[in-house]
């Protein structure tokens, strides 16, 4: 397998969930992270986890940027695993030109839970969500609807309910050459999440996404995951074998 974090930059996101890039000028308030979305190549796929931003500089998605960076051609991903639907992890989806919704994957299987929608467009004058967005994915004809607790969407990808941050939030593991991935998107968005035990009041349920962070770490560290961290500033892939082996220093 293949890794490739798509590092669209670092943000700051103020209470009205209006992200603007970090500079060492930025003097804005705010909770920073990084906004990466990733790829997985494996023999079979190339997966997109989750769509990042949605800004288009000069007709140009943003995310379609990243790829081409990264010497992906934006055609050659078939499948997109999405585990919820706040803004900064689907804007990227799409955009609308003269009131047409565009998207940006038009070829690609898209695999969103059918509840997690359905509480989407429940959460009115929430600032997290785009719901001009939010109402066009099951009119989406590459949308795959979920509503199973936990399944596989092939033999190499898995997927399950976590249902912390938000009310149907999944995350997902690619199992392929003896290699264990796993995205916890914003259950387990950066690193320092495993060393900080706390229930955060800005999810839906930070109880249970706090005990899903200590069941992950132990299963990782057990099977030797590779853990990818979407707002991770400074780590946005952490290979358990890799640290094992320098806390053993071998």
């Amino acid at each position: 397998m293949k890794i490739i974090a798509l590092q669209e930059g670092n943000y700051v996101a103020n209470a009205q969930k209006e992200f603007k890039l970090l500079t060492e000028e930025s003097k804005e308030s705010g909770l920073k992270m990084a906004i990466q979305p990733f790829v997985i190549i494996t023999d079979n796929d190339v997966i997109l986890l989750d769509f990042g931003l949605g800004f288009v500089n000069n007709g140009v998605p943003f995310i379609h940027e990243m790829l081409l960076k990264n010497n992906i051609n934006p055609n050659e991903i078939t499948k997109v695993l999405v585990s919820h639907l706040h803004k900064d992890h689907i804007e990227g989806i799409g955009y609308f030109v003269n009131g047409s919704f565009v998207q940006n994957f038009p070829n690609a299987k898209i695999y969103i839970q059918e509840r997690e929608i359905d509480f989407a467009l429940e959460q009115i004058n929430n600032p997290s969500y785009v719901f001009e967005i939010l109402n066009q994915l099951k009119k989406l004809p590459n949308v795959e609807l979920l509503n199973s607790d936990n399944g596989n969407i092939t033999h190499e990808i898995f997927y399950e309910v976590s249902a912390g941050h938000t009310k149907f939030h999944q995350v997902f593991w690619i199992k392929a050459d003896d290699e264990i991935v796993f995205y916890g998107a914003d259950d387990l968005p950066q690193k320092i999440y495993w060393s900080m035990h706390v229930a955060y009041k800005t999810d839906f349920d930070g109880k249970r996404a706090r005990e899903s962070r200590k069941k992950w770490e132990q299963q990782a560290k057990d099977e030797n995951w590779k853990v990818l961290f979407y707002h991770d500033m400074k780590i946005p892939v952490l290979e358990l074998f890799e640290e094992k082996m320098e806390e053993a220093g071998m």
